[in-house]
């Protein structure tokens, strides 16, 4: 494949955000406060009710989803790609606000989550597009702006060949008024190697 625009209705919320409208092409998903993705570890809570718009996903391809960054200006403010096998098994990855700057951000769960952050101020106001690819068991996440290039922020095991679903997610655990834009949601050609930048669409 080349290039697969998913619209937005074609997806099934996993769990329904406070709000939801298309502006033109754009999606904007105001999350409810409070809600998140995580199990356990460090915190001891388990969270898996943040808002997440699914839909099936074959792991033979690559999905990507672009939002913008310029609403995210408080605490864990986030937005990006779930990809789901199930209740134990998700990652979730995006930009979230800590330390009061823009942080690329992926937690992989199997049972427990782990969470790596890589800071990215230069990023601010800018609209990111989010990629995860699935080779050898493992998927590739990357990152890039307009003005920035691809930049590989997780490889993580994903061994899941069947039963994956994928797509925007957005969380506010802190604070009520947090609204995304996201602006596409592809399935596209898969990476070729973990030191290849993919072919920006």
């Amino acid at each position: 494949m080349t290039n697969k625009h998913i619209e937005w209705g074609a997806g099934k919320w996993l769990n329904s955000p406070l709000s939801a409208r298309r502006e033109g092409d754009f999606f904007k998903v105001v999350p409810e406060k409070g809600r998140d993705f995580w199990k356990k570890t460090f915190y001891g809570f388990e969270y898996e009710d943040g808002a997440a718009l699914l839909t099936d996903w074959d792991s033979n391809v690559a999905v990507e989803v672009s939002f913008l960054l310029s609403s995210f200006t408080e605490l864990y403010d986030q937005a990006g790609i779930l990809l789901y096998h199930g209740p134990e098994q998700w990652i979730k990855t995006g930009v979230e606000i800590n330390d009061g700057i823009p942080q690329l951000s992926v937690v992989v769960t199997d049972g427990y989550s782990d969470w790596s952050l890589a800071a990215v101020p230069e990023w601010t106001g800018e609209e990111v597009t989010l990629r995860a690819s699935v080779m050898k068991e493992a998927v590739i996440i990357r990152a890039r702006t307009k003005h920035h290039a691809w930049r590989t922020i997780r490889v993580a095991r994903f061994p899941y060949p069947t039963g994956n679903q994928a797509g925007p997610y957005a969380c506010s655990p802190t604070r009520d008024g947090f609204e995304v834009t996201f602006t596409r949601w592809n399935f596209t050609n898969p990476d070729q190697d973990l030191h290849v930048d993919p072919t920006a669409e």
